[in-house]
Parts: structure tokens; sequence; C-alpha cells
């Protein structure tokens, strides 16, 4: 038999009001009386209703979390360690994946609507001008390490790689690099362009030419990443210098790579954009914008567990190192 608050009020022969506001930690119950009802409530397996909560406007404790997949290691430590700190806050985490497909983020939204989520955080999918995925009065938005012109949102939670970026590029310069290439998003997500824009800064910074036949932009996958490395390795006049501006992209330039048994950093020098453990042993180690998904995990349950009181106005950002191997 399902016990209910007014089960446990039947039982304890008390009124149900007082036993409502007891489970709800109310101050207007007595300590003692607030106690004995807590305890009875645990001993006879009383489970809160989310969807009766819900109803009565009191906020869920459902989480949401937009990711495009969880193939990318970056998002699949990060999902895994946000699950963590969800559990010890009380939150319920619940990830649905877009592919990167602005429809389908349309109705994961919708989805955790329905569920009365409390927060969402999200990786935004491309979008064409004007769109917007934002539900009326969904739940709350918080954006993961891509911006969006026009949406509302509680705030951001941004990667700050700018510095990274340019240290790699002057560390190249310093070990005689002077064709350096570049594989990144396409400048429709805000983190493609912001990488690319670290990375030119990294070349002017450091007297090296701008060539836009060294830049390769496309969607943020793998596949994407290895065929660029190839079109740019297949070349007569290859670089020597290779920076990457993605997590996907990285391991598919790399892939290219090994594929073309080029040695690094001899033939290549390369440096790759996240940290997956592989890369402290490949090659003898790859040189990389690393940063840490346990701290921005860190970050995003702060956000959650206390929201600034409007929109827009709690934004924060995580800094990417550049971590110097052997493959540059």
């Amino acid at each position: 038999m399902r016990v209910t608050i007014k089960s446990i009020a039947r039982d304890l022969g008390i009124s149900h009001m007082t036993v409502s506001r007891a489970l709800s930690g109310s101050e207007h119950v007595n300590a003692a009386t607030r106690q004995k009802i807590c305890d009875y409530a645990e001993q006879v397996g009383y489970v809160r209703s989310s969807a009766a909560s819900a109803m009565r406007g009191d906020p869920t404790a459902i989480v949401g979390l937009l990711l495009p997949n969880i193939v990318n290691d970056f998002y699949a430590r990060f999902a895994n360690s946000l699950s963590i700190l969800c559990a010890e806050a009380g939150f319920d985490l619940v990830i649905h994946l877009t592919g990167d497909d602005f429809d389908q983020e349309v109705q994961c939204l919708t989805r955790l609507q329905s569920l009365q989520a409390r927060v969402v955080l999200r990786v935004p999918a491309p979008r064409s001008q004007g769109q917007t995925s934002s539900p009326v009065n969904g739940p709350d938005l918080i954006n993961l390490i891509r911006t969006v012109d026009g949406e509302d949102s509680m705030g951001e939670l941004m990667i700050s790689d700018d510095l990274a970026i340019r240290q790699a590029v002057a560390h190249l310069k310093s070990i005689g690099c002077k064709r350096i290439a570049y594989i990144g998003g396409g400048e429709t997500l805000s983190s493609g362009r912001l990488r690319l824009r670290a990375f030119t800064q990294g070349l002017a910074e450091n007297d090296l030419e701008i060539d836009n036949s060294l830049v390769f932009t496309g969607p943020p996958g793998q596949s994407a990443g290895h065929e660029c490395a190839l079109t740019m390795l297949d070349r007569d006049n290859r670089p020597d210098a290779l920076v990457c501006g993605g997590f996907e992209i990285s391991s598919g330039a790399l892939n290219a790579c090994l594929e073309r048994d080029i040695a690094l950093p001899e033939q290549l020098a390369f440096v790759g954009y996240g940290d997956p453990a592989f890369y402290q042993w490949i090659a003898g180690g790859v040189s990389t914008i690393s940063l840490s998904e346990h701290e921005v995990a860190c970050r995003a349950i702060e956000m959650i567990a206390t929201p600034a009181s409007g929109k827009g106005n709690n934004s924060h950002s995580v800094l990417a190192t550049f971590i110097h191997r052997h493959s540059a």
C-alpha cells in the first residue's frame, strides 16, 4: 500500500496539513512533533512526490543536462562529475542528448519542462538567426561552453581558453614553427568564433603570417577533424604545426596523423584540445589545451544551488591551460 501524507496523518492522529508542513521542513510545526512525523515517515518508507510538489508551486529537485553526445571524452567525464555532485546536493540529474541538432534540443527542453525541471544546463546546438529553443514558462537555462544571442538565460558557464591557445602558438613559434595550421568549429558557434580569434591573435602577437589556406573550420565532430587533417597532411606544402580547437576535432586530427604515420613533433608539431588519458602516452605525450571537467561541474552545481536573483547575471568561466608535452 502506498504511503501518503494522509495515511501518515491517519496513523499518527495528526492533521494532514501538520504532516505536510513537517515534511516540508516548516518551522511552524513544534520541533518534537516535526521529529516524530519525520521519524515515522522514514520508518514506513514515505517518498515525497515531485509531481505533487510541482503542483503546489514548489521547486523540484530535477536538473536537466543537454549535451551533443557522450562520446566526447570531456562531455562524458563532465556528466559523470555533475551526476555525483547532484546526488550529493539532493538533485536528480536527467540527461538528454541532442546530437547538436536544434529541433532535437527543442524536443528535449519540452520534455524537461513536462518534468518540471528547475534548471537545465545545455550546450546549445547550432541555430539559424532568430531561432529560439527556450519554451515559454520553461525551466531556467544555463548555457554551457557556448553562448546564444537573443535567448534569456539565468547565466552562462564558459571555458576561458583564449590565453592557453595564444600560449600554444607562442610555444610553437619558439621551437621554430612558421606555418601553423588550425582546425576548429565553425563560426556559427560562439566557441568556434572565439577560439579562431584567439589563434589568429596568437599568430599576430608572434609576428607570424595569417594564412587562410591553413585554417579549417566546420562541424565540431571527430569526422570533420579527421577529414580536415587528412586534407592538410596530403598537401605538398603541408604546415609544420597544427593547433586544434575542439575536443572531437582534436581526436579526429590525431587519428589522421597516426594513419599517415606522421612522426610527432619531427614532421608535425601537434597541439590538441582537451586531455583524455591516452594523450599522456601517444607519441610520447600530446601537448594540449587542457581543462578540468570536474572544476566545470563544481562551478555548475554552485550556479544551480545558488541561482542569481535575475536573468543573465550569473555568468562564470573556468580557465583552460596549455600543457606542453612531447608532440609539440
